[in-house]
């Protein structure tokens, strides 16, 4: 995709990460049914990142259409969102691919089971399902993946 930078998240960057986040997470079928308003998203982006969130962006100058959040101590890729008029233009696939490469020994993540268009891009990405659960916040069903180097 050209275009496209990515690089480290600032904390100028914030309020657009959780809005990006809101946006996407809102469309049908990816986030809970009961999404979090836009002030409390804000709040936990400062909380994650206290914890040890570690943020790539990706920036189409001058705007942010993307990120990738991950906590690599524990192997896992938390958040990947993109504006959603950013859809379908391989931006999924270059920040999947700053995850592979900041977390070479493999990753996990999960996604909603209704989240189709997620779970496609996962698996044709070389992600394999590993098992399904119930969210630990909010209570519904999650399908959790998986990434290993092969």
């Amino acid at each position: 995709m050209s275009g496209i930078e990515l690089r480290p998240a600032t904390s100028a960057d914030y309020d657009i990460i959780a809005t990006i986040w809101h946006l996407s997470a809102g469309l049908p079928g990816v986030g809970p049914a009961q999404l979090p308003p836009l002030e409390r998203l804000r709040e936990r982006v400062d909380v994650e990142m206290e914890a040890g969130w570690q943020v790539t962006v990706a920036e189409a100058s001058p705007e942010i259409v993307g990120f990738l959040a991950i906590k690599p101590e524990a192997a896992i890729l938390d958040q990947l969102f993109m504006h959603p008029e950013a859809r379908g233009l391989g931006l999924g696939r270059l920040l999947l691919d700053a995850a592979k490469a900041q977390m070479p020994d493999g990753f996990t993540l999960f996604t909603r089971p209704g989240n189709m268009p997620a779970r496609k891009f996962y698996e044709k990405h070389g992600l394999v399902h590993l098992r399904d659960e119930l969210h630990p916040v909010f209570g519904d069903p999650i399908v959790w993946y998986g990434w290993k180097q092969g």
